[in-house]
């Protein structure tokens, strides 16, 4: 375990730039958002285009902030019940309030 929380304090570990997803319809869109913003480029004016480009960069941070939250709550979950599992809590029906 020390090992991780070693990666995690120097900056090493970086969750976000190992995610792929292996969803073909990811893929697909991808390549649907690359086919438009061509198209865009070239019949959008310079100044146009560069809206627009601003405007997918604001979606990109909004969305980027939205994942993060989503990770930190899914980590919490998930270190929430790991020590409800490793605290010996009763998991077969039993409540603990």
């Amino acid at each position: 375990m020390g090992i991780v929380l070693e990666k995690l304090f120097y900056g090493d570990l970086r969750p976000n730039e190992c995610i792929l997803p292996a969803n073909s319809e990811y893929l697909s869109l991808d390549q649907k958002i690359s086919s438009l913003m061509d198209a865009y480029h070239k019949k959008l004016s310079p100044e146009e285009y560069d809206e627009l480009e601003n405007l997918i960069e604001l979606l990109g941070q909004s969305t980027s902030i939205y994942s993060a939250a989503a990770y930190t709550e899914g980590f919490r979950l998930g270190a929430l019940i790991m020590i409800e599992v490793f605290g010996g809590t009763d998991l077969k029906g039993g409540s603990s309030e």
